[in-house]
Formats: structure tokens, sequence, C-alpha cells
């Protein structure tokens, strides 16, 4: 199911909910940073948020290195960003909140 994308309203609306997630310059991603006390805690962030995106079949670009997990949200076949990309990033949020250093 193809999912509709945005408006700039509705993107700065839903990315106030959220903490730490940047819009990039294009208006068609967002984008944060996490910061873990160890590899262990961001690997655990990581198991959290890949159940949470396998269960919304949404997949997040993402990079870890050591304790730091970066993250990168957009919904590709709708050219930008939609209500998938603010559910992940909430989920995302909630798995990070017992584990961030």
């Amino acid at each position: 199911m193809k999912r509709e994308k945005l408006e700039r309203q509705a993107i700065t609306a839903e990315l106030a909910k959220l903490d730490g997630w940047s819009l990039d310059d294009t208006g068609t991603s967002i984008s944060r940073s996490f910061k873990f006390r160890n590899f262990v805690e961001a690997f655990g962030f990581m198991t959290e948020a890949a159940l949470a995106a396998e269960r919304l079949n949404h997949h997040p670009e993402w990079l870890n290195v050591y304790s730091r997990v970066e993250v990168k949200l957009n919904t590709h076949d709708a050219g930008g960003l939609t209500e998938l990309d603010f559910r992940l990033a909430t989920a995302m949020e909630k798995a990070a909140a017992c584990r961030l250093d």
C-alpha cells in the first residue's frame, strides 16, 4: 500500500512531538543521533527498533559505531516523509529511553 507524502506543515507538527530529530534541507527525511552507554545498549536499541520496523514494514537507514547509532528515516516510494516515518521515530524514542547515556 502506497503511503501519502506529508505536506511541510504536517511534517513540522509531527517533528515537534519528537525529541532530537531534525529535518534535512530538502524536507524529505528526518534524522537523529543516539548515544548510548556502550555497545550492548546500542545493540539492544537496534534490536528493539528492528522489531518495531518489521511490524510496521518500514525500515530505517542506520549506522552503528560502538555506542552511537545514526538514524535516517524517509519513505522511498512516497518520495519523502509519511506517517510511517513518525511512527517508527516514536517507537525508536521509546526503545532508546531507558538506554540513553
